[in-house]
């Protein structure tokens, strides 16, 4: 037997929906969607999509790669998927002596208006 129990939820009143992502009505429609695929792709993997996280919520929008490696993979293959995440685009990397620092690329992020939070939060 089930042990469900019926809930009453409230109506909220009707809004208007604002989209945060407008259609894609560049000069290159496909061009776009492809660069949007290919982030969609990167952020699709688990790994990537915390380690993403854990640089974007870092109050610089950036954290040293040892800080951000407990993702529950070794780390080859943590370097691996911050590389596919430099290669989208989504993350800028430096090495500052022996360390190397992962840093979110805002530009690229609000260019693609992808992620509402990076854009609210870069224009604040």
């Amino acid at each position: 037997m089930s042990n469900s129990v019926a809930v009453e939820l409230q109506v909220l009143p009707a809004q208007p929906i604002t989209p945060w992502r407008p259609p894609i009505t560049s000069a290159d429609p496909q061009a776009d969607a492809e660069k949007m695929a290919a982030t969609f792709k990167a952020l699709s993997d688990p790994v990537r999509l915390r380690l993403f996280s854990k640089v974007a919520s870092h109050p610089a929008g950036e954290a040293c790669v040892c800080d951000i490696a407990d993702v529950d993979v070794s780390r080859p293959t943590v370097s691996h998927h911050l590389k596919k995440l430099r290669e989208t685009g989504l993350l800028a990397s430096e090495r500052r002596g022996t360390k190397s620092t992962a840093t979110e690329s805002p530009d690229r992020i609000r260019r693609s208006g992808m992620l509402h939070r990076a854009q609210s939060r870069s224009s604040q």
